[in-house]
C-alpha cells in the first residue's frame, strides 16, 4: 500500500507543533464490472451472472437502510446508517430538516485479520 506523509496540527492545541501522519494513496478504482469479473476468474458463475447479483444488491441496500436496519454481510461486515443535525434547545424546537444521512461501516473480525499483512511503501 502506497502512503505519503501530510503534515497536521492538533486543532485543540493550534500552539503545539505540527506532526507528520501517513495517509493513504488511492491507486485507482475497482467497478463493480471490475470486481465481477475479477469474482467470475474464481467461479462457475459467468461475469454477468456477478454483475447482476451485485447490481441487484446495490439496488436493494439503501431500501433497507433508511427504514433503520443494519446490513450484515457475513465476514465482510456491516453497513448501517448515522444520524446527525443541528442541536435544539428543547425536543419540539428540532428541525427533522436539518438531520444529514451517513453510511457507517464496520468490517468484521475476519476482514480486520485479512489486513494484517500489509506492506507498506511511500509514494
Amino acid at each position: 500500500m502506497k502512503f505519503k506523509l501530510i503534515e497536521k496540527g492538533n486543532p485543540s492545541q493550534p500552539s503545539a507543533p505540527k506532526k507528520w501522519y501517513p495517509n493513504a494513496v488511492n491507486v485507482g478504482k475497482l467497478t463493480v464490472k471490475d470486481l465481477a469479473k475479477e469474482i467470475a476468474g474464481r467461479s462457475s458463475l459467468t461475469r454477468g451472472d456477478i454483475e447482476n447479483v451485485l447490481s441487484n444488491f446495490l439496488d436493494e441496500l439503501p431500501t433497507f437502510l433508511k427504514i433503520g436496519m443494519s446490513v450484515q454481510l457475513g465476514d465482510f461486515g456491516t453497513l448501517r446508517l448515522n444520524l446527525s443535525g443541528e442541536g435544539a434547545e428543547t425536543p419540539s424546537a428540532f428541525k427533522s430538516e436539518t438531520i444529514t444521512a451517513k453510511v457507517i461501516f464496520t468490517p468484521s473480525t475476519e476482514l480486520k485479520k485479512g489486513l494484517t499483512e500489509i506492506k507498506y511503501n511511500p509514494a
